[in-house]
């Protein structure tokens, strides 16, 4: 963060503390987190992240734009809770903070706890899937952890209806906040050197590629079967499936479902990458075939690379993709039509390009990072200087 501002400036400051269960992975939330960090106006805001766990050898994590605390915790009771609890606490109380800001589950409920009973005069939490990762155990905790957020934002419209409906949260505390992403870094993106990084891919093939850590919610098993059919008719198509594995007894499944389908030469587990941007640009087609989604960045940056975009019709993705128009929607569990649309457009040319331009024109219009940070400080600005903080009980 830039900091050039006098020390009756900084004073004056809003402090936000943005609170998350780890930073382990370059997820979809944690990048923007730190886009809010980095983004925030720093006449008005200084900023601080606590988390209970973050792994430095990820490069994402080696430069970070503000102050970062870590507070090991193994386990939320006994004394290694009280210890977190208690440092949390003094965190909060020596920094001033005036905003601690929630993602995920313990960071939620554990940490919004401890925030409420600071008294910090704004409490928010965001809500970032269709409640996909929770246990049992969170469920119960939310019921009563729910009434102390002052807001809670929601990525999507159609998160923000499952927190009114399945969390009974107050709709007037439920703010739609959708994410933002950096246009200038698909512009920049470099894709011949993606394509290297990634080595063997045949100069002629049409690449259909989908951004995802491996679990099974995000169904890259889907896309396996629909792949099996668009090399049918499309004997130069290469898939790429580009993120970590993050279940490793999916992964094999995977791994045996590719090579009996006979794919195993044209579909290519990348891994994660940092340059998703250049590889976006060298494809084709992208493919998000999620069971669940509450709003996929991915699909996002795919859209920001003026790529023309097949997803499955769940959470947010009709909210950015306006179907026939902005790219192709299909029924969820259906490979068959995943595999169709994407068969649409590599035999429509034109009309991909026209649904990719589209994609990139509804991005540049809503869905930039300058948007999402202009949002968010409205937002704060309205709880500490306008709003009706809930009554916390």
């Amino acid at each position: 963060m830039t900091s050039a501002t006098t020390p009756a400036a900084t004073a004056r400051r809003i402090h936000v503390l943005f609170v998350i269960d780890q930073l382990c992975e370059p997820g979809g939330a944690e990048r923007v987190l730190l886009n809010m960090a980095r983004g925030l106006s720093a006449d008005r805001f200084s900023c601080s992240i606590a988390t209970f766990k973050i792994d430095r050898r990820i490069p994402l994590f080696q430069q970070l734009p503000c102050p970062v605390h870590v507070i090991p915790m193994r386990r939320v009771y006994g004394l290694s809770g009280l210890r977190a609890a208690l440092q949390l606490r003094n965190l909060i109380r020596r920094e001033q903070v005036s905003i601690v800001h929630t993602f995920f589950e313990t960071s939620d409920l554990f940490g919004g706890l401890v925030a409420a009973l600071c008294r910090v005069p704004a409490l928010i939490s965001s809500r970032r899937d269709m409640g996909i990762l929770r246990a049992r155990r969170h469920r119960l905790a939310y019921a009563f952890v729910n009434r102390l957020f002052d807001e809670v934002h929601a990525v999507s419209e159609q998160t923000r209806q499952y927190c009114i409906a399945v969390d009974g949260l107050e709709p007037r505390r439920v703010v739609t906040l959708y994410n933002g992403v950096a246009i200038e870094k698909a512009d920049s993106a470099d894709a011949e050197r993606a394509l290297a990084e990634i080595g063997n891919i045949p100069r002629n093939a049409q690449l259909i590629t989908t951004v995802a850590h491996i679990r099974r919610i995000k169904g890259i098993d889907l896309l396996l079967r629909a792949a099996a059919e668009v090399r049918r008719r499309h004997p130069r198509a290469v898939f790429l499936i580009v993120g970590d594995n993050h279940q490793p007894e999916h992964y094999q499944e995977l791994l045996e479902l590719r090579d009996s389908l006979g794919l195993a030469k044209s579909v290519r587990f990348c891994g994660a990458s940092e340059n998703v941007f250049g590889i976006l640009k060298a494809s084709t087609v992208f493919c998000l075939p999620s069971r669940s989604e509450g709003l996929s960045n991915a699909l996002l940056e795919a859209m920001a690379c003026g790529l023309p975009c097949v997803a499955t019709d769940v959470g947010g993705n009709p909210e950015l993709i306006d179907n026939g128009r902005t790219g192709l929607l299909v029924p969820v569990e259906d490979a068959n039509s995943l595999a169709h649309a994407i068969m649409y457009l590599l035999e429509n040319p034109e009309a991909a390009r026209g649904m990719g331009h589209a994609a990139r024109e509804v991005v540049e219009q809503r869905f930039t990072t300058e948007n999402m940070i202009r949002n968010l400080e409205k937002r704060y600005e309205h709880l500490l200087l306008g709003g009706q903080p809930a009554q916390r009980r």
